[in-house]
């Protein structure tokens, strides 16, 4: 199996020297400032980014770091600085085109290395495909939900149905409400769709043909905490 390659941004000739050491099972390509990491990016495409904020020619890390997810959207990167304030590591940490990991120098290469690790098995593209599957699942709860509601109202509308052709009387509209547990205007809706597909005469609701607002009926009381459909 191929080795991972790891493209780090870094000037100084010791800190390299300590990355080779404690990444030695990964390939490690190198670039001192930021704009020749850019230029080797579509001739070598490294599957992590470690990317030092001070570089030579006064190059700035986090500068670069929009372009960086420009060209590799996918790769995770990791930030190692001495010189970045708090808020400077919360804004390369957020965004769009942010960093993964922000680890502060002198670094501890223990923690280097399962950084590393972390996010070589669990970002980049691993993230991608875990966020589509989670869209995916989410999609489906969506549908199973919507289909749950769907046959539910039907159910409601056949009762009430069934209900409406037994009795002389118009329906009781608080007295469903609280019969089915949902609230009034849910019996008004199933009515009003009843009536629209000839399943019930209008009759039987004349404020929907009069366009009259929907009112308590008098002296029924109010239907509590119904939720509808």
């Amino acid at each position: 199996m191929a080795r991972k390659r790891i493209l780090v941004v870094e000037d100084d000739d010791l800190h390299f020297e300590l990355y080779e050491e404690a990444l030695a099972d990964y390939e490690l390509i190198r670039a001192t400032t930021a704009s020749a990491a850019l230029a080797r990016l579509p001739k070598e495409r490294p599957d992590l980014i470690i990317l030092d904020h001070v570089l030579a020619r006064r190059e700035k890390g986090l500068a670069y770091l929009p372009e960086l997810k420009d060209l590799l959207p996918y790769v995770p990167i990791i930030v190692v600085s001495g010189a970045l304030e708090a808020h400077q590591q919360i804004e390369a940490l957020t965004g769009p085109r942010r960093a993964h990991y922000c680890l502060v120098k002198p670094i501890d290469l223990n923690e280097l290395k399962r950084t590393v690790a972390t996010a070589l098995e669990q970002c980049g593209e691993a993230e991608i495909v875990r966020q589509f599957e989670a869209l995916e699942r989410s999609k489906r709860v969506d549908v199973e939900d919507l289909l749950s509601r769907s046959t539910d109202r039907l159910r409601r509308q056949t009762e009430i149905r069934k209900l409406v052709a037994s009795s002389p009387e118009r329906p009781n509209i608080s007295a469903l409400a609280r019969q089915f547990r949902v609230a009034r205007r849910t019996i008004i809706r199933d009515l009003q769709e009843l009536i629209r597909r000839g399943e019930v005469p209008p009759a039987v609701y004349p404020k929907w043909e009069t366009g009259e607002d929907d009112e308590e009926e008098p002296g029924e009381p109010p239907v509590e905490s119904a939720a509808a459909d």
